[in-house]
């Protein structure tokens, strides 16, 4: 910015002046500022609430829409020795099933090299030092593979495990109780390891290692890889884990069983009405905010305040003032009122039914309050009898769990209709609208994007133009100090002449 020396001749503020003059012109950018503000305002408005509409369609409806989402069954065991997971698969029924045998890791404890720490070995010790050959050599198999270790000069008790490892064992040599830990890193039998030497030498090598499990001297304790076995229903199943998966269940065995364990499997109703009222709780929180937003009281006469004004208020009070315009931003939105009444519409029509007939959500037991019960802004939210956590309903007959366990496939036919219908019109609401919409988003983002870019355009132009009109008055304002300094020069030199 160029800097301006002025009113030296006339005495003349003239920045001030020509700060009056183009007064109006800068009235406006202000104005232009104060309009961008506002409306960034509100696409932060329009993008959270976008983001709470679109959760609910990916998650809460998409999670409801089919079906196979209401296939929910549980499963009651008769004994803590089994637990079990149950699949929509699962037939509803009742087994009988007993847990023979647990599933077992391989495990070999060795037995101790020294009697004490303070005269024993650690991991660095060489097996020479246990009085082990040079060459002996011995193998680990683990998982159909095999692992040669031959004792050299150097060879350490760590040399040992790093090959025990690097077989697949978990390993360890514990300094204090001067023993081996070895086992396998799966349970099963296909899964258990062996420790053996082709001759003489080797033999030997496990045998001062102590991990010989031939030598009854060597004090090894060894626990060998197991399957785990149970009985359902009279047939016999296997498995290398304690963990079973036959026809829908999922059966993970505790303990061993001597006696019959009783498996009832049935409908979860619990977990489909979970669903159901989870269902309603999200709607209702989406609901309710859309009707504030567009119930939202006036704020015409709350306009936005300039840097002049905020300086004169209070912290709390320019957030007060601010908050009452940002409540108001969507008040009577038409793109706001044509997403939540598409909602409301879908489920005040009811569902028309395979058999014909059309059902309606107040059958469930599950309705809205009424206009003159329901709080300001809560009269779209829907209320479901004998709802324990609902104080409005929750001492009504609770018609939903009823239906759920007298006919759960039409309970099914119904939510899953409904909701799949919401995810529908939402989905096509929020497609995408060449130069006006990106996908998933219910609003005009892309247009209000080039509106907000316009008021930029705007006010940069306005920026320009103040700038040409301030360049133009002190144009004037510098030719006419030049014309006064002229004159002064002249009356001053008039003045020294008759003065001579």
């Amino acid at each position: 910015m160029a800097i301006r020396l002025s009113g030296l001749s006339s005495g003349l503020d003239t920045e001030s002046i020509v700060a009056e003059l183009v007064k109006a012109k800068s009235t406006k950018k202000e104005k232009l500022e104060k309009e961008q503000k506002k409306f960034s305002w509100k696409q932060e408005a329009w993008k959270t609430l976008n983001s709470k509409i679109y959760s609910f369609y990916s998650k809460t409806l998409s999670d409801m829409r089919m079906t196979s989402d209401y296939s929910k069954k549980t499963t009651k065991a008769s004994s803590s020795a089994v637990t079990v997971i149950t699949g929509g698969s699962a037939p509803n029924c009742v087994q009988t099933m007993k847990v023979e045998n647990m599933a077992k890791a391989g495990y070999l404890t060795g037995g101790k090299l020294a009697d004490s720490k303070s005269d024993g070995y650690t991991a660095e010790s060489k097996l020479t030092s246990l009085g082990i050959e040079e060459g002996s050599k011995f193998s680990v198999t683990s998982g159909g593979a095999t692992k040669e270790i031959e004792v050299t000069s150097e060879t350490t008790i760590n040399d040992v495990l790093t090959a025990m490892r690097e077989a697949g064992l978990n390993a360890n040599f514990d300094e204090t109780n001067q023993r081996f830990y070895i086992s396998a890193k799966a349970t099963g039998k296909e899964n258990d390891f062996s420790i053996t030497a082709d001759d003489a030498a080797g033999l030997d090598a496990l045998s001062k290692l102590k991990i010989n499990e031939a030598d009854l001297a060597s004090e090894t304790v060894r626990i060998n890889g197991e399957n785990a076995k149970i009985m359902l229903n009279g047939i016999e199943y296997e498995s290398d884990t304690n963990t079973f998966e036959i026809n829908g269940l999922t059966i993970t065995v505790n303990a061993k069983t001597d006696e019959e364990i009783t498996l009832t499997t049935d409908q979860d109703t619990e977990g489909i009405y979970k669903m159901i009222k989870n269902f309603f709780k999200e709607y209702n929180e989406l609901i309710n905010e859309m009707d504030k937003l567009y119930n939202a009281e006036s704020a015409s006469k709350y306009q936005m305040l300039s840097s002049e004004e905020k300086e004169a208020m209070d912290e709390d009070e320019v957030k007060e003032w601010e908050n009452k315009i940002k409540d108001s931003l969507l008040r009577r939105d038409s793109t706001l009122s044509t997403v939540s009444q598409a909602m409301k519409e879908i489920m005040l029509t009811g569902i028309t039914m395979k058999d014909g007939s059309k059902k309606f959500l107040s059958e469930f037991g599950i309705a809205t309050l009424g206009y003159f019960n329901a709080a300001d802004n809560e009269k779209n939210a829907y209320h479901i009898d004998g709802d324990e956590d609902d104080s409005s309903t929750g001492t009504n007959a609770d018609k939903l769990k009823a239906a759920i366990a007298k006919n759960p496939e039409e309970v099914t036919e119904f939510f899953s209709t409904l909701t799949r219908n919401l995810y529908d019109k939402l989905g096509e609401l929020m497609a995408r609208k060449e130069d006006y919409s990106s996908a998933f988003t219910v609003y005009n983002d892309l247009s209000m994007k080039k509106e907000y870019d316009s008021y930029t355009s705007k006010i940069k132009a306005q920026e320009e133009l103040i700038a040409d009109y301030e360049d133009r008055y002190y144009k004037k304002f510098s030719k006419m100090e030049t014309a006064m300094a002229k004159l002064n020069s002249q009356q001053s030199s008039l003045s020294s002449l008759f003065g001579s």
